[in-house]
């Protein structure tokens, strides 16, 4: 189990960022990354990339932690927006990167969002929750309504985004991760000599207490044979 401070605590861990800088060179593209939790991502892209980062959150605590975090990094912007409505231009991104943060119920309007600020042929990296049935039961349902979150099915995520314009650079199923994630969950939540300065512990006291149904339910009720994550590179194609 990854408890350092450099643990990139969201599903897909360090591991779609590491496919990702495996795959393509990101020195000089200009990059945004969308949602909370991100802030390990941004500094590692920051120093790829040699240049600032875009950082978007959606509320206000997610913004404050951010700040916190990433207090000493000057080369990353933090603001606040909603995934669906940005403030950018179009065509403004090389590429745009979301980890976890578009499986929810306005996941169609945010990747419109996503294709008239990325550029054409800019690359857009998500990781999604899925499905791994069509059919999940009622306390997997549950769980999902509570957090907001409307997964596909795993093997529809490739064709709804090639539907969308985006032609499929590669996918890769990473549903092993969130073992590891929901038991980092669980190690925060348990763990009374975690380190957390005053003013970050009622963030993190609220983030983790939202998730910590989740993290039982996918560890200790056979969650695990209903929920995964799936990330793909795509790239915007012209048109």
């Amino acid at each position: 189990m990854n408890t350092t401070k450099n643990f990139i605590a969201l599903p897909g861990t360090d591991k779609q960022l590491t496919l990702l800088l495996d795959t393509i060179n990101v020195s000089g593209l200009s990059i945004l990354v969308m949602g909370s939790g991100s802030e390990r991502v941004s500094e590692k892209f920051g120093a790829e990339a040699g240049r600032s980062i875009e950082l978007i959150v959606e509320d206000l605590d997610s913004l404050l932690i951010a700040n916190m975090l990433l207090d000493k990094n000057k080369n990353i912007n933090i603001k606040m927006m909603v995934l669906d409505s940005t403030d950018y231009v179009d065509n403004s991104f090389d590429l745009i990167y979301a980890q976890a943060s578009v499986s929810s119920l306005k996941r169609k309007i945010i990747i419109m969002e996503i294709k008239r600020i990325l550029k054409n042929d800019g690359y857009f990296c998500v990781g999604e929750i899925t499905k791994l049935k069509r059919d999940v039961p009622t306390f997997i349902e549950n769980v999902f309504s509570s957090s907001e979150l409307d997964p596909l099915f795993t093997e529809d995520l490739t064709e709804y985004y090639r539907q969308r314009g985006f032609k499929i650079i590669y996918q890769q199923d990473l549903s092993d991760t969130l073992r590891e994630y929901y038991g980092y969950n669980l190690i925060m939540l348990n763990d009374e000599k975690i380190l957390l300065r005053e003013r970050e512990k009622k963030y993190f006291k609220k983030l983790l207490n939202k998730i910590s149904h989740e993290s039982n339910v996918y560890l200790k009720q056979g969650g695990d044979r209903f929920v995964g994550f799936k990330t793909l590179l795509l790239r915007k194609e012209n048109g």
